[in-house]
């Protein structure tokens, strides 16, 4: 089996992650070798239960564990502190204890879900991850962040707690529907863009194979994307530094998605910040000139959206960063690119920046001129 071991320092929570195709069914070996408990609870959301989630709990149960099934309803709406109490609430009635262990099945909805219950249940219980989607396979499901969204904006309540394993199986994919592919793509176009230009290239250049869900090409992409997520999470386990460049483009992509009332999936908000980014970085003279154009011409070839969806302001994204998690002392902090494949670091060393409000305004005008281009989206003729 593919492996790539994650180390965390300095506590000992080193775990793997396998990318191979057929995993999903050697779940039940995999589970107790990595997470050894008295009891399995799946927590997953209604989609993914039936496509996956019954057949899961009978391997659990044929391989002799003792295995229970939680669902909640699909979709970003279910990532609330609402969802958490009520699945909280159903391990408890069920007698579910500290030596039990959570596998998380399904999207970033169901790992982030699943994760922070594990994080909190009885002050923390042993966690798998089992992503299902691309989105979850190339970020999600690596890294250890888990947690809810509140009315103020995405993932401000949560905690780091770290899976014992990581399974993924791209044969899962094979019915993505293709939003959900273009939704994964954002993220590998934005781990090409933080550390591998070449990788970059590469996605370009394999956009019709991706978008037709092409193994060989989507199994190459997975491993490489967790490669570079790997060696941001093991050198900055708690976000203290370097995987701060994890989050280029998701500052202003989150205020979109927020603004949207999460109808905008998570990718396509980002592939959006990623240029707004960009380009305030460039009106900076942070940001090599081009690298925003650069980055809307590999997003097009795969479909996403490069503009902010019409009736979103200026005004309004620029009150929605204000409350991002990243924020410090009261300023927003952006993760800049230098150019494709390097990010910009302070002259201090710092893994982000301040940047005034004309800076992003020329970053959300440069949008106005892609969207001019043709490369904007409508929340009603997004392509599944």
């Amino acid at each position: 089996m593919s492996r790539i071991r994650i180390p965390v320092p300095p506590s000992p929570a080193d775990y793997d992650v396998i990318v191979e195709a057929g995993a999903l069914a050697q779940l039940p070996a995999l589970v107790a070798e990595a997470a050894p408990a008295h009891r399995y609870a799946i927590i997953t959301d209604a989609t993914v239960a039936a496509l996956h989630g019954e057949r899961l709990l009978d391997a659990l149960r044929d391989a002799g564990a003792r295995a229970s099934l939680h669902t909640f309803p699909a979709g970003e709406a279910s990532k609330g502190r609402e969802e958490w109490a009520a699945l909280t609430d159903a391990l408890l009635a069920e007698g579910f204890g500290r030596d039990g262990a959570i596998i998380g099945l399904g999207g970033g909805v169901a790992g982030d879900l699943a994760g922070f219950v594990a994080a909190t249940f009885m002050r923390g219980v042993p966690f798998v991850q089992v992503p299902t989607s691309l989105l979850a396979m190339v970020d999600a499901s690596v890294g250890g962040k888990t947690g809810v969204d509140t009315a103020a904006g995405k993932n401000l309540v949560g905690a780091f707690h770290f899976p014992r394993l990581v399974v993924i199986d791209p044969e899962v994919l094979r019915t993505l529907p293709l939003v959900e592919v273009r939704n994964g793509l954002a993220e590998t176009v934005k781990h090409g863009a933080i550390a591998d230009a070449m990788y970059l290239a590469e996605i370009e250049a394999l956009a019709p194979r991706l978008l037709e869900r092409d193994p060989d090409a989507l199994t190459g992409l997975i491993r490489r994307s967790v490669e570079i997520k790997a060696g941001f999470v093991a050198a900055d386990p708690r976000e203290a530094g370097a995987r701060q460049a994890l989050n280029f483009g998701h500052t202003i992509g989150h205020a979109i998605e927020t603004a949207t009332g999460y109808a905008l999936p998570h990718g396509y908000a980002v592939a959006i910040g990623m240029v707004v980014e960009a380009a305030a970085g460039e009106a900076a003279g942070i940001t090599e000139a081009g690298t925003a154009s650069e980055l809307a011409r590999v997003l097009e070839r795969l479909g996403l959206p490069t503009a902010v969806p019409a009736g979103i302001t200026t005004a309004e994204v620029l009150d929605l960063v204000v409350h991002d998690k990243k924020a410090r002392a009261g300023r927003t902090r952006y993760t800049l690119l230098r150019r494709p494949g390097e990010v910009a670091r302070t002259a201090a060393g710092a893994w982000t920046h301040t940047l005034d409000d004309g800076a992003i305004d020329a970053g959300l005008r440069h949008d106005v001129r892609e969207r001019a281009r043709g490369s904007g989206v409508s929340l009603t003729d997004i392509e599944v």
